[in-house]
């Protein structure tokens, strides 16, 4: 189904260790691109009939797929519909399902679709910018199938380049970890700290989730003596979490093309994504990338 990527020190308040695995066993990391919207495209398994649509494609209720312009105008308005026009119209035909964010409208060379502007080297002649990253097959390992096919599909990272065309520039830079034995050793000691841990339930991890955001949005240092109704050692390991996945960063390279900016500052970026068989996870500065996200006023309609 639709992959959703958690911050690894998010995945660990109910005593989900997996990110620990997955840290020591990726085996793809690609760039994470701050595009807006997201654009689903392809062939519907059901209709055989191409379709565009944001990530309501994938909705349990109100599922928005479009096939015409006509269907755009009746399920989307403003900035999303216009950009879903424009993918109709120019993205190429395929028997496939991908996710990509879109990035802008070509004729220029500089892009801010959300946080992180983009700076090409040249201006980008094609129509419509977009950067693909997931593709969708059918899950024949679903058990109870819902009533919407896209939603059961299985996602998995898309490792080959799409072509572009003259319409199209599907922007797609390639990216390297290498994890070296002070990492590894870091996440040997996370594992032996776990087990001093008091970790949290489902309902308890969200109220701390949004807790913890909070600080990140106002850019406070999140330090263990001020959340009281949580074991210390729970907030400490958090911060844990965070300064290994923060290294990991460091040990991150890409063939990124485009300068990248945020607020005028070049940056690495909005950071990566890495796969394993133990997870899927996003890599990103949140002291740095994520205050500046939360902060940052949304202006279209979708």
């Amino acid at each position: 189904m639709n992959l959703h990527l958690e911050h690894p020190e998010d995945s660990i308040l109910t005593g989900d260790l997996s990110v620990l695995d997955a840290f020591l066993n990726q085996n793809h990391i690609s760039v994470k691109m701050d595009g807006s919207p997201a654009i689903v495209w392809g062939t519907h398994p059901e209709t055989s009939k191409f379709f565009v649509g944001t990530k309501s494609v994938f909705n349990k209720k109100d599922i928005k797929v479009n096939y015409t312009h006509d269907d755009i105008d009746r399920n989307h308005k403003g900035f999303v519909a216009v950009v879903l026009h424009a993918c109709l119209s120019n993205l190429p035909k395929t028997n496939n399902i991908y996710q990509g964010d879109f990035l802008g409208f070509g004729g220029d060379n500089v892009f801010q679709p959300n946080t992180v502007t983009y700076v090409f080297p040249e201006n980008v002649v094609q129509t419509i910018i977009v950067a693909p990253h997931t593709m969708y097959s059918i899950d024949y390992a679903v058990d109870k199938p819902s009533h919407n096919t896209l939603r059961d599909m299985m996602s998995t990272p898309l490792l080959r380049q799409l072509e572009s065309n003259d319409k199209v520039f599907f922007y797609q830079p390639e990216a390297v970890m290498s994890i070296n034995q002070h990492l590894k050793d870091r996440v040997d000691f996370a594992l032996q700290m776990a087990q001093m841990v008091q970790f949290v339930d489902q309902s308890e991890a969200r109220l701390l989730q949004r807790e913890l955001n909070d600080y990140i949005r106002e850019c406070k240092q999140i330090d263990s003596n001020d959340f009281g109704d949580y074991n210390l050692t729970l907030i400490g390991f958090y911060n844990l979490i965070m300064e290994i996945k923060e290294e990991l960063l460091s040990c991150c390279q890409s063939n990124e093309v485009a300068l990248t900016l945020i607020e005028g500052e070049e940056c690495d970026g909005e950071g990566y994504v890495f796969h394993s068989d133990y997870g899927s996870y996003k890599l990103v500065d949140r002291r740095h990338f994520s205050y500046y996200n939360f902060n940052l006023e949304k202006g279209w309609v979708t």
